[in-house]
């Protein structure tokens, strides 16, 4: 049964984000990934049946194989390490929640582009750059670039988009040195795993992450590498030069902008065809990333 919303009793909600749940467990925060997904930051009504799950365990996945490279926020996914309040509400947890540490978090967005796509491809057509940064003439949509680029932007509310600032504005906003300890990290973790990717038959063109301060101590947090946060790709049909298939949610944004709709509220409703082969998307990426099935 998709769920598109809790409502857990005896703890504290802190807020619902396009997708996300979160409470306030004292210590640490409880982050319930629901079945919401979103385009154009705009929540549709219908849900994406087993999507939190999958987001869940994929990001779970992640946290295992980075955490040589940078601390994250998780503390555990199992149901017997909640609250015994929590415990009895299993069913609406189990498989989509993570206990983790609260974080001071950065305002934000780490973008990493490995390859000219979206908004990327659409800034070097009008400018031969991508967020400020020259590139090389003559490339063609979807190619690699020859060095995965840093394009941080704002974390703006719900309903209203990020902006693209300059790693400069950046460092205005957290200071210079943890701006570039926030760079490095970032693209050291996209490496690590687009290579890790490339060898089960995904590319991954660009992601999104978000960090905060454990401690003081830079931390990642919130989800990681999941089809919600990156453009995934089945290496097996790349082709630069056009749009890839994709593993992620384009295939309800291209379904999107067939229709006439501004993409603001309310949303289109889904057909169930829509909705079916959205979420065949997300459990192929997660098969294929780590193997396993929910």
């Amino acid at each position: 049964m998709a769920v598109r919303e809790t409502n857990l009793q005896g703890v504290k909600l802190l807020g619902r984000g396009k997708v996300r749940d979160i409470y306030d467990l004292g210590r640490n925060l409880l982050i319930v990934a629901t079945d919401r997904i979103s385009a154009f930051d705009v929540v549709m009504a219908e849900p994406i049946p087993d999507k939190g799950r999958v987001l869940t365990a994929i990001s779970l996945f992640w946290f295992d194989k980075l955490k040589d490279l940078v601390s994250n926020h998780l503390v555990s996914a199992d149901v017997s390490d909640l609250p015994p309040e929590l415990q009895t509400q299993a069913d609406q947890l189990q498989g989509r929640f993570m206990l983790v540490r609260k974080a001071e978090t950065l305002p934000i967005e780490c973008i990493v582009r490995g390859y000219l796509s979206g908004t990327g491809w659409q800034d070097y057509q009008a400018t031969g750059k991508v967020c400020g940064i020259g590139l090389p003439a003559g490339l063609k949509e979807s190619d690699k670039l020859e060095e995965p680029l840093f394009t941080p932007s704002t974390k703006a509310e719900q309903g209203l988009h990020d902006e693209n600032i300059s790693f400069e504005q950046v460092g205005r906003l957290i200071g210079p040195d943890l701006a570039e300890k926030v760079r490095a990290a970032s693209l050291s973790v996209y490496s690590r795993a687009r290579d890790l990717a490339a060898a089960r038959g995904i590319i991954i063109a660009d992601t999104k992450f978000e960090f905060g301060l454990v401690n003081e101590r830079l931390t990642l947090i919130d989800e990681v590498l999941t089809p919600d946060s990156s453009r995934f790709w089945p290496a097996d049909k790349y082709q630069p030069g056009r749009s890839q298939p994709s593993f992620d949610k384009q295939y309800l944004r291209d379904w999107l902008l067939t229709l006439d709709w501004d993409k603001t509220p309310p949303p289109p409703r889904l057909p169930q065809e829509i909705i079916d082969q959205t979420r065949a998307r997300y459990l192929d990426a997660l098969e294929k990333l780590t193997g396993k099935g929910l």
